[in-house]
């Protein structure tokens, strides 16, 4: 997909990909939360030695974690910033420039278990999140496996807005200290009503600025159930889910009010539903 052609959440993501404050974060080395960690265990001896495709790789973080299963690997991201860094990172890996969105690359049943992580995911369109759970199913031996987080529309994520925490004082020490927080605050508050246009709400989902990268991202948050459905018209089938807190499994019904986000655990079933 030529990056020039897109439009909307597009742009605004991929100028905050770009920047020195994600670079800084996707440095960062380990898993992200004890969700992530479970997910990984709980798929990590059936995929033991068998290909696996990491998408949204980022700085590479993700490297060692999944090689440590599989030396038959390949990752991709959609930032050449990211990609470039990546390869200085880890000159013996397979890293390819590469649209989730199009996997036109890898044959059909190519990988066994597919992970996308960091909620990759909700950073392209809702519209486009159906064309990459298709490729991904596509790409995917029958049975194959996925790993993919997804923020939580029911949790305290959705709705950030900069400068929450301001609040007047009569004390004049608290309301400078306040004060110079708002000053350092202004290019947050400017990049959330820039996105602001992008807002939109949709049947389980809504999309929303998100306070990362001083509020420059604008991501798609979906319902625990609005995935579950997603993923099921992909041609999967979820086998498990934890959050992003404790690494707990998370299961209909339960309260999902205090999650950020989940990481779904997903067994290819079929082929996903045109």
């Amino acid at each position: 997909m030529n990056e020039t052609t897109l439009g909307g959440i597009d742009v605004v993501n991929r100028r905050a990909w770009r920047s020195a404050d994600a670079v800084r974060r996707f440095e960062r080395q380990g898993w992200t939360d004890p969700g992530e960690q479970a997910a990984v265990s709980l798929v990590a001896t059936e995929a033991r030695g068998a290909p696996i495709l990491d998408i949204g790789v980022g700085a590479g973080r993700t490297v060692p974690l999944l090689t440590a299963i599989s030396q038959d690997y390949v990752a991709i991201d959609y930032t050449q910033k990211l990609v470039a860094l990546c390869r200085s990172r880890h000159p013996t890996r397979r890293v390819l420039h590469m649209d989730a969105r199009d996997l036109s690359a890898f044959a059909d049943g190519t990988f066994s278990l597919v992970v996308f992580s960091y909620n990759g995911l909700d950073a392209v369109d809702y519209d486009d999140r159906m064309r990459v759970l298709r490729e991904v199913n596509r790409v995917l031996r029958p049975g194959g496996l996925f790993i993919v987080s997804t923020h939580n529309h029911d949790g305290p994520g959705f709705g950030e807005r900069p400068l929450n925490w301001f609040h007047l004082t009569a004390n004049p020490l608290r309301l400078g200290w306040r004060l110079l927080g708002v000053a350092r605050s202004l290019p947050d508050v400017a990049n959330y009503w820039r996105n602001r246009r992008l807002h939109r709400d949709g049947e389980g989902y809504g999309v929303r600025t998100a306070a990362a990268h001083h509020f420059g991202i604008v991501i798609v948050y979906a319902t625990f159930q609005e995935q579950k459905r997603e993923l099921t018209e992909a041609g999967f089938c979820c086998e498990a889910v934890f959050d992003n807190i404790k690494g707990q499994r998370v299961a209909d019904g339960d309260d999902v009010s205090r999650v950020w986000w989940f990481h779904f655990v997903a067994r290819k079933t079929g082929p996903a539903i045109a």
